[in-house]
């Protein structure tokens, strides 16, 4: 681990921590580049031990002493600076000590996340960073398997999808989905029956639809607007939805993926908890 202070905010070195409150450019610039944004000491351990390895990190020196068991037997540049100066180079206050700047790790294939699971969940859509991750963490605490995400969904690995999902997006098995209707034809091949939910005058409810739900169910949420797209639900085998009470016609999408994650949990998965 090499320490390296540095004083100037517009230093070269630290490009990978310019502007990470500007959204539209961590999109352009984080897949070009293979990068994510580790944020915390937590954070940062879940990423190494999930194999992903750091290209630099960047903090204060009182942080020191917490991260330099995670990265003594690194080759990485640990660049070091005053609160102050972490502020002008980042756009925000940097609460939790240290960010790492991450390769991103190759996804897998939609066949090896779906091999050995039971419950997954499909994303279409989803644009909001925050509900990316709590849906994640929602996965992770109640015992489903994996996470797929369609082509225009948000990113799993930007920063703040990371920080609310308490890293659970680095333990997850997760890639993305192709296109309507060949995404449908992958589950479909892995022996998932997929489950919309929606509201439709044809739908389920979820209750009952966990009396009969098959082994394999992948669960279908959409975006925070409008929903699943037609394409979508024309593609899904059953509707799913939550009934509700006092004219509320449905919940917040990240709300909604809890709920349904617990009624249709296996029961032995969700007993123990997964990640393991």
């Amino acid at each position: 681990m090499e320490l390296l202070p540095v004083d100037d905010p517009a230093d070269p070195r630290l490009s990978d921590y310019f502007s990470l409150t500007d959204v539209v450019l961590r999109r352009l610039s984080e897949p070009q580049r293979g990068l994510y944004i580790a944020e915390s000491t937590k954070v940062i351990q879940r990423a190494l031990d999930a194999g992903h390895r750091p290209r630099s990190v960047l903090l204060q020196e009182k942080w020191i002493p917490d991260l330099e068991p995670l990265l003594a037997d690194l080759d990485v540049p640990v660049y070091v600076a005053p609160a102050s100066m972490l502020e002008q180079i980042t756009g925000f206050v940097l609460h939790r000590g240290a960010l790492a700047s991450m390769h991103r790790p190759v996804l897998p294939t939609v066949a090896e996340v779906l091999r050995h699971a039971r419950r997954v969940v499909v994303l279409e859509d989803i644009v909001d960073h925050t509900n990316v991750g709590a849906i994640f963490r929602a996965v992770a605490g109640l015992g489903a398997d994996a996470v797929l995400v369609t082509p225009r969904c948000a990113d799993p690995l930007y920063r703040r999808s990371v920080r609310v999902s308490m890293a659970a997006v680095l333990q997850i098995p997760w890639t993305r989905l192709p296109e309507w209707p060949e995404g449908a034809d992958e589950l479909r091949a892995a022996g998932f029956e997929i489950a919309a939910l929606a509201l439709s005058d044809d739908a389920v409810s979820l209750d009952r639809y966990a009396q009969e739900a098959p082994e394999r169910v992948a669960m279908l949420f959409g975006t925070e607007g409008d929903g699943l797209s037609r394409t979508a639900l024309a593609n899904a085998d059953r509707v799913v939805t939550i009934p509700m009470g006092h004219g509320v016609d449905s919940l917040n999408v990240a709300a909604a993926s809890a709920v349904a994650l617990w009624a249709l949990r296996v029961p032995d998965t969700a007993a123990e908890g997964r990640p393991q």
